[in-house]
């Protein structure tokens, strides 16, 4: 893979490329990009959608907006660190081609704002709610119709395939979606392979999957158009990551490591004692002992802590992804940048504990069940209706159900597949407190 390439500013649409050197730097073609998503109403939804805590209205919280927030500002920062590197390395990108350092954080930025905007309502149990609906609930009855990857799809419903969907997908009037630009297409894309083969290989790019069986043929095309390298045979598609895909994935397991682990000690689901004995091992290199004693209440210092380990966190994956670039570059890093940082045992302490404290406290485990009963009986309905009213044999109650459906949702799909996968969007783009609306609406539990 070389970087121009993989620098590309076209879009879905464009017949020819879009030069560098032709760009408006008050407008960059990158930045466009973090624009439309941050204005689109996928995005929007984000700030009622589960991060840790589902439903929790707790001012300490994160949600999946502040949390994607927080991710484009880190991955900002290593794109930008990152690519200064590289300009130095290639100097032609910048004397010949026009690119320059924050292009690489403008590309990671909006990655790293677009990571989760396909993330179903209450988080990852929506997706395996989603997913159980059709391995082991009344969805079954739709295997015998679907290949083999449809049926995957759906079993195995996955945020990132759906988020390129959302990115990418046509509607009536509106061709491609958001119109991002494949760099920041290239960067989003983590997973870059179809659902099946599932897990072919160890290789952190295996690990799920990044599209749709209905996004396979534009999703070959951004892959190609950048050089992307294809790791699969036969008619399965696979690719090596995008090198700007693991800095947006090495973001988001900086923010979820120490951030989550925060919004713990501020609900009080963590100890203090903890982020000190955790905390203070990642930042005991750039700690000021003296100012530290001057914070006088636990938020402040966890605040300073935590600012402090993301500071650690970042120059180390810089430096990871830097000593790996020609790897990377040529398909040949199997690994997350942040397994082989040298904070990884710490990281994987303060996991384990978020894991014990608070993935796995009574709340969320309460609101998770709440959130499975909640997405199997939507899908279950609109699912019903749906079918129904394509086969004409739709009731007056399904008629009704079909009217709750957005404006936007009213689409005629031809195949079964694409009509199940079509419901189970509108799902996904649903917020924790819209899918509990309309769930109490259906069961007629709603409060005037």
């Amino acid at each position: 893979m070389n970087w121009e390439q993989l620098l590309s500013l076209k879009r879905q649409g464009d017949k020819g490329k879009r030069l560098r050197v032709e760009q408006d730097d008050t407008r960059l073609g990158f930045e466009v990009d973090y624009d439309r998503i941050i204005f689109s109403a996928a995005f929007r939804s984000l700030q009622d959608k589960t991060q840790v805590i589902p439903l929790s209205k707790t001012d300490f919280v994160h949600t999946r907006l502040t949390h994607s927030l927080e991710v484009s500002v880190v991955g900002r920062s290593l794109g930008r660190l990152v690519g200064k590197k590289i300009i130095e390395k290639y100097p032609h990108l910048k004397e010949v081609h026009g690119y320059h350092m924050n292009d690489f954080g403008a590309i990671v930025a909006a990655a790293s704002l677009a990571h989760d905007i396909g993330n179903p309502p209450f988080g990852h149990s929506g997706e395996k709610a989603i997913g159980e609906y059709f391995s082991i609930g009344k969805g079954q009855q739709y295997k015998d119709q679907l290949s083999a990857k449809e049926w995957q799809d759906l079993i195995d419903f996955e945020g990132n395939a759906n988020g390129f969907s959302v990115l990418t997908a046509s509607r009536p009037g509106i061709e491609g979606g958001l119109r991002i630009s494949y760099a920041t297409l290239g960067a989003f894309m983590k997973y870059p392979k179809e659902s099946l083969p599932k897990k072919p290989t160890k290789d952190i790019a295996d690990k799920k999957y990044g599209f749709f069986q209905t996004d396979k043929a534009f999703f070959q095309d951004v892959a190609s158009d950048m050089g992307l390298i294809p790791n699969k045979s036969g008619s399965d598609v696979g690719f090596e990551r995008h090198p700007l895909a693991y800095l947006v994935e090495a973001a988001d397991d900086i923010c979820y490591t120490i951030i989550d682990f925060e919004d713990g000690i501020n609900l009080g689901l963590v100890s203090e004692d903890f982020a000190l004995e955790y905390l203070i091992k990642l930042v005991k290199d750039s700690i000021d002992t003296s100012k530290y004693k001057t914070l006088e209440t636990k938020e402040d210092r966890i605040s300073y802590l935590r600012a402090l380990a993301i500071g650690s966190l970042i120059n180390d994956a810089v430096k990871v992804f830097v000593e790996n670039e020609a790897l990377i570059l040529n398909g040949k890093f199997p690994f997350a940048i942040m397994d082989k940082s040298k904070y990884k045992a710490q990281m994987d302490d303060i996991i384990k504990i978020s894991v014990d404290n608070i993935y796995q406290s009574r709340e969320v485990i309460e609101k998770e069940i709440v959130g499975y009963q909640i997405i199997q009986t939507l899908l279950d309905k609109f699912i019903t209706a749906y079918n129904n009213k394509y086969n004409g044999n739709a009731s007056n109650y399904d008629s009704l159900i079909l009217k709750m459906l957005p404006e936007k949702h009213h689409q005629e799909k031809e195949n079964l597949y694409g009509r199940l996968l079509h419901i189970c969007h509108f799902i996904s783009l649903l917020t924790d407190g819209n899918a509990l609306e309309l769930f109490e609406t259906i069961n007629g539990r709603k409060k005037n």
